[in-house]
């Protein structure tokens, strides 16, 4: 077999690997050598030849495949050491970007054939194949909706979507991880409705802590400093409990003398299902029904999802879980959609941006 010819968009793709994923982290040729030699580490030399874009030397595929694994999750880089996560311990989401990142540098060291394609990672509503996604709504109070015919099962013009509140986050949201996921399954339920399988799929979860019991159940199981004060428990208008700079801060919805909402506050959650660590569950909640609709509309408004999901990728990086409270302006008694670009739009972020 004739030796690989060198590949310098390769070696130039190396070293932005190193030098830019993760620039905070610092990693160095030398980390490298030890993270890939394992009890024999690798000399400073052969990492520099594969970054040596003059006269590189192309690596082997199995120092590829360490390559996309070490770079497929932060995680390689949280210890004391640089190091390669066996596979077994990645996540859904990190074998997505492993595969997208081993077929990009594949490609790049044989320079045949058409360049691959991009994959779910790019995306918060793609997800894997084959895989289950649920998105949960709080079903509709009986006291609400015991006068509505459409609400009644008894009556011959029973309409289910009835039942549900948020059904306006719910046909937005719905429509569009449908069809982002051909190939998943992808239902819907009121939080009372929830099987056991349910809950070990993907969970979107729509609407706060008043009304959907499951959101309630993973906010509690989930490490994340926001609490939702329920507008039941608080005697004006609820709002977002929060932690910043050691002291707890209420971020709450504004409404004028006569009740009218001005802006909603809403809350965006990605992390991993406290149910099933393969699994993700997402959050979109607000403390009324017009900042839920923001919270799902910011990623999928086509005039601001690509800037917002920009954001998140820039802001969070690799992280397994983030969140982000953002005000939701009401123009006309019409919830608009919020720029997570604007730092003005943006009322609290997790993690904190590192320093």
């Amino acid at each position: 077999m004739s030796p690989v010819p060198p590949r310098p968009a390769l070696a130039r793709r190396l070293k932005a690997l190193r030098e830019t994923q993760w620039p905070d982290a610092g990693i160095t040729q030398g980390q490298l050598a030890e993270a890939f030699g394992g009890h024999k580490p690798l000399s400073v030399s052969l990492i520099s030849s594969w970054e040596n874009a003059d006269k590189p030397v192309a690596p082997p595929p199995r120092r590829l495949e360490a390559y996309a694994t070490l770079f497929a999750t932060r995680r390689s880089v949280a210890g004391e050491t640089v190091s390669v996560l066996p596979l077994e311990e990645l996540t859904d989401e990190e074998r997505v970007r492993r595969k997208e990142l081993l077929d990009e540098l594949l490609w790049l060291r044989e320079g045949a054939g058409p360049a691959p394609a991009r994959t779910a990672a790019t995306d918060l509503w793609t997800f894997p194949e084959d895989q289950n996604i649920t998105i949960v709504c709080a079903p509709f109070p009986e006291k609400y909706r015991r006068h509505l015919t459409y609400a009644d099962p008894e009556s011959a013009d029973f309409v289910a979507l009835y039942t549900y509140a948020d059904p306006d986050a719910l046909i937005e949201l719905f429509g569009h991880i449908r069809s982002r996921n051909p190939d998943n399954q992808v239902s819907f339920r009121t939080s009372e409705d929830l099987t056991k399988d349910d809950y070990t799929s993907h969970l979107v979860l729509i609407g706060g802590v008043d009304w959907n019991s499951v959101t309630k159940d993973v906010i509690e199981r989930v490490d994340l400093p926001v609490t939702q004060v329920g507008r039941e428990v608080d005697a004006e208008h609820g709002g977002f409990r929060v932690q910043e700079d050691g002291r707890s801060k209420l971020i709450e919805p504004h409404l004028d003398t006569d009740g009218h909402l001005l802006e909603d506050a809403a809350h965006f959650y990605r992390g991993v299902s406290p149910f099933n660590r393969k699994r993700t569950v997402t959050v979109c909640n607000g403390m009324y029904g017009r900042g839920t609709l923001g919270a799902v509309r910011a990623l999928t408004d086509t005039r601001f999802r690509d800037r917002n999901e920009a954001y998140v990728r820039e802001r969070f990086g690799d992280a397994e879980s983030f969140s982000i409270i953002s005000r939701v302006p009401v123009v006309g008694g019409q919830g608009l959609t919020p720029d997570w670009t604007l730092e003005e739009n943006r009322l609290h972020e997790w993690p904190e941006a590192a320093a």
